[in-house]
Formats: C-alpha cells, structure tokens, sequence
C-alpha cells in the first residue's frame, strides 16, 4: 500500500487530510462525515502499512490530551516529487545562459566539492573503497563493493541513480562521478567503468584495481 494507486479513495482523503496538518480521529471523522468507527479501522490498516503514527497532542488543559495522527515518512513517497524535473530545467537554463563552457564550469565546481568532503570522510580510513560504497549508499546509489569474477581488483556497483533524469540531460554529471572516484581513492588505484546505467545496463558498476607500477 505504499503507492498512490495501493489506497482506497476513503483512505486517500485521509491521507491528503494529514498531509495539511496531524488531526485526531474525531476531527477526521467530523471532516469526512464518517463514523469514528470507521476511521479507526482506516487509520489502522494504514498504520499497519507505515503510513501514519500517533502520539498525544500537547495538552492545553486538564483531562487526558487526545490522541492525534500525523504521516511517516514512509507516506511521503505518495505525493509528487518534482526534484527531478526541476534538476533538469536548471541544467537547460544554466546551459542556455552560460554554454555549455559554463555548464562545464559548474559540473567541475560540483565535483570539486564532493572531493573535498569524500577526501575529508575517507582520511585515515583503511578500506577506502568499502567506505566510499557506504557513502554513496547514504547518497542514494545502494553501493556495495564484491570481489571480481577474475580476481583482478573489486568492483564497486551502484544498483541505483538518484540523479538519473540530470545525468541523462547532462553527460558531464557522469563523467565527472568517474573522475570523483579515481581522485578520491589515490594514484595507487586506477578506477573504469564497466557498466553504465545510461548505457542500457542494469546498473553503474566501477572496477577498482591497483595501479601497476
């Protein structure tokens, strides 16, 4: 029941209702012109699904607070998520008023800055590899790293793109993660990719083996 299509219309509009502000069973009832019976028995299956929680509103007088239901997290995944609309407009607008030179510029000053903060996670870190794969899982991408078929080097697979819609407007984005890698890890590794997401493949996966001296 976690898509918009998995709700019924009546806990839907409960739904949409708690999206606005946490409201107690009553007060919902009262909104929908339904019995409070049947609200509960609404709010508990979408409980039961990780879509709403309760807790006791803040009491402003004597007796017991009510009791009032707001979303989780979880719900927010119901309603639009325009991000990725709005990444890629801005890649057309910033190409349109600076070129693709300053596109450029701003995807060098991005991959700049993610080098900055991976250099400073991954300082004194012994597996920099296994812990760059735990960052880019914090970011979105579900990495992890596995030994290769061949025995030659590891391979770091990102079985997700958050950003996905910005790098298919812009190549760059792409080019400039393989570049954030190899400049994050050292000179002593060499980083290709092997399989690439925009490509047609399944995934984005990276080998990472030791540089030959």
């Amino acid at each position: 029941m976690t898509t918009a299509e998995g709700l019924s219309t009546s806990k839907r509009r409960i739904v949409d209702a708690l999206k606005r502000r946490p409201m107690t069973g009553p007060e919902l009832a009262s909104t929908f012109g339904i019995t409070t019976e049947a609200i509960r028995q609404h709010l508990a299956s979408l409980a039961d699904h990780g879509l709403v929680q309760s807790k006791p509103r803040a009491s402003t007088g004597a007796g017991r607070p009510p009791v009032e239901w707001s979303l989780t997290e979880l719900a927010l995944d119901l309603f639009p998520d325009r991000h990725a609309d709005l990444t890629v407009s801005l890649i057309e607008s910033i190409r349109a008023a600076t070129g693709d030179a300053g596109l450029e510029a701003v995807i060098a000053q991005r991959t700049s800055d993610q080098l900055r903060s991976y250099r400073r996670l991954l300082r004194g870190i012994d597996d920099k590899v296994a812990a760059l794969a735990d960052l880019r899982s914090d970011e979105g991408y579900m990495a992890e790293v596995t030994d290769t078929a061949d025995g030659d080097g590891r391979l770091l697979i990102e079985h997700h793109c958050p950003i996905c819609d910005a790098a298919a407007a812009c190549q760059g984005l792409c080019q400039g993660e393989l570049e954030l890698f190899q400049a994050a890890l050292g000179r002593s590794v060499v980083v290709t990719r092997e399989q690439h997401l925009l490509s047609g493949d399944e995934r984005c996966v990276y080998r990472i083996k030791g540089r030959r001296r």
